[in-house]
């Protein structure tokens, strides 16, 4: 139930959370698609993803948000941010690689995230990692675009 309350919850912020730095578009220009699918990878390496609404501790799950411009203009410099659950752990892992990433989905920088612990500087651990965002350059008329990050079952 805790991993379905948080996908709901990314959803209701995802769907919230993106800004059009260059608005010459109209009214529903950008329609989103959130997803979230178990990650599978045998043991040849290959990878495959399952739809999922419930999940075990250690169980990794990829969120994924395709957004589509549904006008005939290109849209310029979209900025999309996807939230990390409470009771996920992000692995480090966002597809694009480009993505920067916050604490307290205020503040953003390029991964990984450092800190200063008793005067030295210092990676801040996964699990502080809060949301992460990307900036689409280009989002060409009625195409899409999609971000992704993974995170594990805690």
């Amino acid at each position: 139930m805790k991993f379905f309350n948080a996908l709901r919850i990314s959803l209701l912020a995802s769907l919230a959370s993106f800004s059009l730095v260059s608005v010459a578009h109209a009214d529903n220009a950008l329609q989103m698609e959130l997803t979230a699918n178990k990650v599978i990878k045998s043991t040849g390496g290959k990878v495959s993803y399952l739809p999922v609404s419930t999940a075990p501790a250690g169980t990794t799950i990829q969120y994924k948000a395709t957004y589509t411009n549904t006008i005939n203009k290109d849209i310029n410099d979209l900025m999309v941010t996807l939230p990390i659950p409470a009771n996920m752990i992000f692995t480090g892992e966002a597809i694009p690689a480009s993505a920067q990433a916050s604490t307290d989905g205020k503040n953003y920088a390029d991964m990984p995230l450092m800190q200063k612990v008793n005067g030295k500087l210092v990676k801040t651990p996964l699990s502080e990692y809060r949301t992460l965002r990307w900036n689409i350059k280009l989002l060409p008329a009625m195409k899409s675009a999609a971000v992704a990050l993974n995170t594990t079952v805690n």
